[in-house]
């Protein structure tokens, strides 16, 4: 009992509990993140409740890994179905969490397991990672879901990013084993956000001018619908359709939608056997013309459709600069290499999988597994590689 109370005394021990513990509370935190950001819900208000029976979750129902796994997945007052996502995303961070004390303590450790007198630097470097581990998991749920990595993540990110690198230089000196300076380490967040930003922006104007158009098809006629913020267009083939946000078609002057509608509803009138184009400033209806604000509600009704795109949204800019923020320019090139290695392999499969034609596929979760990779051991590989380059 003695040497079990040493051991659950010691350094390594006690705090890798207690931050796996934290990490699946911030788990449970995100999966409010995940659901109520993209909808731009408040995230304290209403409070956590079952989205069927709108019962209100008591907190001894609210204990992350413990309470889905005692309640079966399923709600105590209704018996609603809860995704077992909710359990893989406290589990996962919790893991990240733990995993990234893991990697500060063997940075920052002493011989017997006694961190050295800079304690204040090793949890500041801590307190960095989780953080960007925990941008990086909720962003990647949320593109996985709506195609798009919100403001709040990325921009906070950066800010975030620049803020512990002068707080914490050490966030940078520790992948290669050097102290650096707080100057330093600021001018290598601010290269890696430049970089990230730079490099994803090249690409998505590269993709603008290489692929900048593409045509939807159905055998009959399906619905499209203009909303505020995206088009929604009805799938033959999946229940759910095909959404893109107006932010990613009308990129550049000269983007538009163009199709022939075989029916048009306004909400006054309907026209039927007319060309449709739109652009960020115009909406043509066969011969009229409208200002986008001045049309409430567009509904069309096509078997063809050409909409403008990008060969990723220009919210994979903020997040790879977010990621520069936090990791520095060397990190960037590593996560760009990997992450179009595994999506264009992962990219092949699910569209060989697909049959509805359908081919977005979100981009962010492969730049943040790129990222995680980097920190645990990436960052060993890419200093090898380019020490092998010097002479």
């Amino acid at each position: 009992m003695g040497d079990f109370v040493v051991w659950l005394g010691s350094t390594l021990v006690m705090f890798s509990i207690i931050f796996f513990v934290f990490g699946c509370m911030i788990g449970s935190f995100l999966n409010v993140v995940i659901y109520r950001l993209p909808l731009e819900m408040n995230l304290s208000n209403p409070p956590s409740h079952c989205p069927k029976c709108e019962t209100p979750i008591r907190w001894y129902r609210n204990i992350p890994l413990f309470t889905w796994l005692w309640q079966r997945g399923k709600c105590a007052e209704c018996g609603a179905s809860i995704p077992s996502r909710y359990l893989l995303v406290e589990l996962l961070t919790g893991i990240a969490f733990l995993a990234a004390w893991l990697l500060v303590f063997k940075q920052f450790a002493a011989p017997g397991e006694v961190l050295h007198n800079q304690h204040w630097m090793a949890a500041a470097v801590t307190l960095a990672l989780v953080t960007l581990l925990a941008i990086l998991i909720a962003s990647t749920f949320i593109d996985f879901d709506h195609y798009m990595i919100p403001d709040e993540l990325t921009i906070g990110g950066m800010v975030a990013g620049v803020a512990f690198s002068l707080g914490a230089p050490h966030l940078h000196g520790a992948f290669f084993g050097e102290e650096i300076g707080r100057a330093h380490a600021l001018l290598l967040s601010l290269s890696g956000m430049a970089t990230g930003g730079g490099i994803i922006y090249a690409v998505v104007r590269l993709g603008k001018m290489l692929f900048g158009k593409k045509t939807y098809r159905a055998d009959e006629p399906v619905r499209v619908t203009f909303g505020e913020d995206s088009m929604h267009m009805e799938s033959e083939d999946d229940d759910e359709g095909i959404e893109i946000l107006y932010e990613d078609m009308f990129y550049r002057p000269g983007d538009r939608v163009a199709l022939h509608a075989e029916r048009i509803e306004l909400t006054d009138r309907c026209h039927w056997d007319r060309p449709v184009t739109i652009t960020e400033d115009e909406v043509r209806l066969g011969e009229d013309t409208f200002k986008p604000e001045s049309v409430d509600h567009l509904e069309v009704y096509t078997d063809e459709i050409t909409v403008p795109r990008e060969a990723m949204g220009f919210g994979d800019v903020k997040f790879m600069a977010a990621i520069g923020a936090f990791l520095g320019w060397q990190a960037v090139l590593f996560s760009l290499m990997i992450s179009a290695l595994v999506g264009a392999v992962a990219g092949v499969i699910i569209m060989a999988v697909r049959k509805d034609g359908a081919n977005m596929i979100p981009y962010g979760p492969y730049i943040a597994f790129a990222a995680i990779a980097w920190i645990f051991g990436g960052y060993e590989l890419w200093h090898n590689w380019w020490a092998s380059l010097r002479p």
